[in-house]
């Protein structure tokens, strides 16, 4: 279960980027960061990787069909399977583990987002934030009937750890995974 500190670190790096990108304020600590305004934009790498400020209430690439409440349960749950899988695999390889511990560590910091965010930031109640989103890349540009359409949608670290988790699971093979628990060898 050490994999689970992989997942600690990816989740303290996405929720402090995001604070980070947000900003802060806790005079009671006597910390305050400004952050960026909302949909504020700085180049990192020419005007092709841009740390962009924007939020989204939704699911992935900003799919408005189920409800956030419904979002925020699913999470819940798919966060107590992966953990249950964690354990049933413990000895399983590295590799499936590492994958697992990603999708755990995006699920819970979008999750984070969703549930507390809009009491932290003071715009909505417990459950009705939205996710903090920044890393904006911009390779190319499809037009297409007069409407330009960016290549991919602004992301945060925990989207990536779930790209990367998924990844990791085709390359590994998720459906012999999942069906039996590998001895030791």
């Amino acid at each position: 279960m050490r994999v689970l500190f992989l997942t600690l670190g990816v989740l303290i790096a996405d929720q402090l980027t995001k604070v980070l990108v947000k900003g802060i304020s806790l005079s009671w600590l006597g910390i305050s960061h400004e952050g960026m305004r909302y949909g504020e934009s700085y180049a990192i790498f020419g005007d092709w990787f841009k740390f962009t400020y924007i939020e989204n209430p939704h699911m992935a690439f900003g799919i408005d069909v189920v409800g956030k409440v419904f979002l925020i349960l699913f999470a819940i749950v798919a966060s107590a399977a992966i953990i249950v899988l964690l354990y049933r695999h413990r000895t399983d390889r590295l590799v499936f583990r590492v994958s697992l511990a990603c999708i755990l560590a995006g699920a819970v910091g979008n999750l984070i987002d969703r549930i507390f965010h809009g009491v932290l930031y003071g715009t909505a109640g417990f459950f009705e934030g939205n996710v903090v989103d920044f890393i904006d890349l911009d390779l190319f540009i499809i037009n297409l009937a007069g409407s330009s359409f960016k290549f991919w949608p602004i992301f945060n670290i925990a989207d990536m750890a779930v790209s990367v988790g998924v990844v990791l699971l085709l390359i590994t093979g998720l459906p012999q995974k999942l069906g039996s628990v590998e001895q030791p060898s």
